[in-house]
């Protein structure tokens, strides 16, 4: 069986250029970023875990270059550019989308040194990006009575989404592993029947406070779906524990390996 993550593509899309338009930061570990721009309405905003390619200028390139596929080719096309005017790239999720003004919001787990964190801390209005759709991987069964939602602090902004999108009937349990208390966000509006478990890391290895969490909870009656996503050990942790205790089908768990420690992103 493949491990591939089911995904639900946008009807067309394009590679679509934006600029800063302002920043905010939500809390210690997490900032926000608004990009705004008229190729905006080339995005067909989908809601959920819509995730896009995220292009921005490496430090001391002058302008951005984006790649001119329309396709999944744009991948070698970025490998042929020099890496003087190559830029970076990483995937984020769309937390709000706004096409009345031409806006989106980007939120940054500030929770390593990389490129994109570096970027984001220094970003100005007016600074180049640009974005490319990859579809939304949140897609419960019609049948599914209840969900279990999981994630880290990379996975929260995702979460956040699909809740903002969640039907007033949902029944889920939600756990959040952020890196200190002062990350939790209060007065979230979810559905009666959704249940959210903040869980603060304090210094401990990233995933395991949601994994214990999950491992100490237990199933609700009838089919279930579950979406995990974060650190890779935590995607994986949950996933083995959920088929192996919860008896629940490999076709109901979506899960996704974000990041793993000690380790960078390629591009």
């Amino acid at each position: 069986m493949s491990l591939l993550p089911k995904v639900r593509m946008p009807r067309t899309r394009r590679m679509i250029t934006l600029e800063v338009r302002a920043t905010e930061r939500l809390s210690p570990a997490f900032l926000s970023v608004t990009l705004g721009g008229r190729e905006l309405a080339h995005l067909e905003p989908m809601g959920r875990d819509q995730t896009v390619r995220l292009f921005f200028p490496r430090a001391g390139q002058r302008r951005l270059r984006m790649p001119s596929r329309d396709s999944e080719a744009w991948m070698a096309e970025l490998l042929l550019m020099p890496k003087a005017s190559r830029p970076w790239v990483r995937n984020y999720t769309v937390r709000r989308v706004r096409p009345e003004l031409g806006e989106l919001d980007i939120e940054f787990a500030l929770h390593a040194d990389g490129p994109a964190a570096a970027w984001a801390r220094g970003a100005r209005p007016g600074d180049p990006a640009g974005v490319f759709d990859m579809g939304i991987t949140h897609l419960p069964p019609e049948d599914a009575g209840w969900q279990l939602l999981v994630g880290d602090e990379s996975a929260l902004p995702a979460i956040l989404a699909i809740l903002d999108d969640a039907p007033g009937s949902l029944t889920a349990d939600v756990f959040l592993e952020v890196p200190e208390r002062a990350d939790f966000r209060t007065g979230l509006r979810v559905p009666e029947g959704v249940t959210v478990h903040w869980l603060a890391r304090d210094g401990a290895g990233p995933g395991a406070a949601a994994l214990d969490a999950v491992r100490r909870a237990e199933p609700r009656p009838g089919r279930g779906y579950a979406w995990v996503a974060g650190e890779s050990r935590l995607a994986t942790g949950v996933r083995r524990h959920l088929v192996r205790e919860w008896a629940m089908p490999k076709s109901d768990i979506a899960f996704h390996g974000y990041w793993r420690q000690g380790r960078s992103s390629v591009g």
